[in-house]
């Protein structure tokens, strides 16, 4: 019981942002000799500052006696080099809590997950097997050549778990992707990011998930996932067709029409149209130029004009349909939503 306690204490202390013990010590009212003897195992704290432990840390009082239950593996963490450790650390706590409470509702629900690998046993010699594999991709999961108007649903409904959690400390961390009890593949974004931007991150974590790429360097798999990413997005096919095979010049208009039905960022096409091959690398280096040097472009060049929304809502579905059914009381529910009773109340409608 000691070990399970030492263990959610240190991660809600992180997550809540107490960077060390003597910071949480001081808003209890004991000494930070006291909390690391807790967070050893070595002492247990009374009732009383138990619960004050729970209000402070936004956890209810049963949390810290909950198993661990959620190990994640082959872990793929990207993040920006200005994330500090303090924040690296609140984010993979985060991703633990949530996906412990996202399989602890399918366990009620009885909800068996079962993944299927459509690129199994693939085989990548260089940047551009990508195109094929893409190609793979979308005929198991048979979207065809056309544009794909929901990513996070399409991963829902191929039994990949999606999170997407509040990393808004200067937009440090993009994604994560892994496997979950060494079954589940996960794959984690940042919700504060525009919906053009979630689609590619969430495309080029499932990349990292479905590609054999360990043997290339760090930096060739993120070009290799960035490819695939664009590739699935906007099939090689359909942009030769569309586009031609080679291009001197493009127009802007033509980009915003690739935008808006495929849901992908003007910056990224043109990645696309150089990858193929279909523009030249000096064209791509001028227009990297103008949007450098000019505020006006690059402002019109990064607006976002995909309508679609790209938003992971199944868990929430599934607590509600626990809630409904009797199968978790309206507390257990407002702490798996991370919200109050009243509010849930206020948004909950039985038939």
């Amino acid at each position: 019981m000691n070990e399970i306690f030492a263990y959610r204490l240190k991660n809600a202390r992180i997550q809540q942002g107490f960077g060390s013990v003597e910071s949480l010590a001081k808003e209890l009212g004991v000494s930070k000799q006291m909390i690391s003897k807790y967070e050893k195992g070595l002492s247990m704290p009374d009732g009383g500052k138990l619960i004050a432990l729970a209000n402070i840390l936004g956890v209810k009082p049963d949390y810290f006696f909950m198993p661990a239950t959620v190990e994640l593996s082959d872990i793929k963490f990207r993040k920006k080099a200005k994330a500090s450790k303090k924040t690296i650390e609140q984010i993979k706590i985060n991703i633990l809590n949530n996906m412990e409470n996202y399989l602890l509702i399918e366990d009620i629900l009885a909800i068996k997950s079962e993944f299927n690998d459509p690129l199994k046993n693939n085989v990548v010699n260089s940047i551009d097997n990508v195109e094929e594999l893409a190609l793979q991709l979308r005929k198991k999961w048979k979207i065809g050549n056309d544009p794909i108007s929901n990513i996070i649903a399409l991963f829902e409904a191929n039994e990949i778990k999606v999170i997407e959690i509040d990393a808004d400390d200067n937009n440090a961390f993009d994604g994560m992707s892994g496997m979950v009890n060494n079954k589940f593949p996960a794959v984690v974004i940042n919700k504060n990011y525009n919906v053009e931007r979630k689609r590619f991150t969430l495309l080029h974590e499932l990349g990292h998930l479905l590609l054999n790429i360990e043997h290339f360097p760090d930096k060739e798999q993120e070009k290799i996932c960035d490819r695939f990413a664009g590739a699935v997005l906007l099939p090689k096919d359909t942009l030769l067709k569309e586009v031609g095979p080679v291009r001197k010049r493009i127009s802007v208009t033509e980009l915003i029409s690739f935008q808006k039905r495929f849901g992908l960022s003007i910056g990224a096409i043109m990645y696309r149209l150089v990858s193929l091959n279909i523009i030249s690398q000096s064209k791509i280096k001028s227009f990297y130029i103008r949007q450098n040097t000019d505020a006006n472009f690059k402002a019109y060049i990064n607006e976002v004009r995909f309508l679609n929304d790209e938003a992971s809502n199944r868990y929430k579905q599934l607590v509600y349909r626990g809630l409904t059914q009797e199968l978790i009381s309206i507390s257990k529910a407002s702490a798996m939503l991370n919200t109050d009773i009243d509010s849930l109340q206020k948004q909950l409608t039985i038939l």
